[in-house]
């Protein structure tokens, strides 16, 4: 998914110092303009009495507009140029990927706290998966993630292909005149990514003689969940052929297209971080779909968590170790008999540990039609 799990701030950094004397990091203009951690950077400054010591931002690169966008939530349509005026987070997400959705509850937390203060956030929904197009799924999701800024659904990828974007998440933080001045791909950074929202806002502030209350404290959301990358041993593993980056675990490995008949032979040593099936699955592009009345999935992996990307339907039940699943360390969308109900196209979690570690998860599916596209770890 190129949901690279980078929790550094982008290469080049320079600090100003703001009206409340705090210091903040900004990436460099040419990581900018071509995402490339080039270095080379000089921030506006905003004195203790508000006025702001000008710079030259022909080294910035101006922000896109949104282009082909094929619908809206919460707003009835948005661009840049209607926000003129405003500082504006600019951020590419999908609604299944794990890597977007630890980073909403930080979203929201701005919204909340600077939407007053000139801060425009704009999620641009840019599907990796078909399902993902979907109107009603996405505005589920938004729902679901309590999400109240407007989300611009980029089906087409035109906003994507505009912006030269190749992740998700990825964070572009617009000034007041339409300049890009900060950019982060993945997750983390978040005190950092704030202290840039403090300083363009009050940048903006500054420019405009207008004094604004900014107090440098940074948010930490209650449901904001803490990954340590450096301790997940598995990455990401997708079911459909087209994505695929390892084989399956099965002799017959993948096939485009064609409707397999898998099975594990017998007294085989599951390697870590491989699938392996047993069943009838049809092999999609980017998904295997269950044609058989059961069907069972098999990994070892190393994290604390595990989620899968699933829809169609079907009744999973969900082991681990050895056991049902039915303990403290299932996930939140199993039930205490271990069990589990596919109830649309989303992201599901199977497992929660309070340690990373490792583990053989055994999802056993009841139901012709149930489809699977990756797992994802925590």
């Amino acid at each position: 998914m190129n949901r690279d799990n980078l929790n550094a701030l982008a290469v080049g950094v320079g600090v100003v110092a703001l009206i409340a004397g705090f210091g903040v990091y900004f990436n460099s203009p040419d990581l900018n303009k071509a995402a490339s951690g080039q270095e080379n950077f000089a921030p506006s400054a905003v004195t203790q009495n508000g006025t702001v010591t000008q710079i030259d931002k022909s080294q910035f690169k101006k922000a896109p507009e949104l282009a082909k966008i094929s619908g809206y939530i919460n707003a009835d349509s948005v661009s840049l140029a209607d926000l003129k005026g405003k500082v504006v987070l600019v951020d590419f997400w999908t609604y299944s990927c794990i890597n977007c959705i630890r980073t909403i509850p930080y979203l929201n937390a701005w919204h909340e706290k600077y939407a007053d203060k000139g801060l425009a956030i704009v999620g641009v929904h840019t599907p990796e998966f078909e399902f993902e197009k979907d109107y009603d799924n996405v505005k589920a999701a938004v729902e679901k993630f309590g999400i109240k800024y407007p989300v611009a659904l980029d089906n087409e990828k035109g906003t994507w292909k505009a912006y030269e974007n190749r992740y998700w998440p990825r964070k572009y933080l617009v000034d007041n005149e339409g300049y890009i001045r900060y950019d982060h791909i993945g997750e983390g950074s978040y005190a950092e990514t704030e202290k840039v929202i403090q300083s363009l806002l009050a940048e903006r502030a500054a420019a405009a003689g207008q004094l604004v209350s900014i107090d440098g404290n940074v948010s930490t959301p209650e449901s904001a969940q803490s990954v340590d990358f450096g301790k997940i041993r598995t990455p990401e593993l997708y079911f459909g052929y087209k994505f695929a980056r390892a084989q399956l675990g099965n002799p017959e490995g993948f096939n485009p297209d064609q409707v397999v008949t898998y099975a594990i032979p017998e007294n085989t040593a599951i390697t870590p971080n491989i699938i392996y099936l047993s069943g009838e699955w049809k092999n999609n592009a980017d998904s295997m779909e269950l044609q058989s009345e059961v069907g069972t999935i098999v990994l070892g992996y190393n994290a604390k968590s595990v989620n899968i990307v699933a829809g169609g339907q079907g009744e999973l039940q969900i082991s681990e170790d050895g056991f049902e699943l039915t303990g403290e360390d299932r996930g939140t969308d199993v039930s205490e008999n271990g069990l589990l109900n596919i109830d649309g196209q989303r992201l599901y979690n199977l497992s929660m540990h309070n340690e990373y570690g490792t583990h053989q998860i055994v999802i056993t599916a009841s139901g012709e039609g149930f489809d699977i596209y990756t797992f994802t770890f925590g």
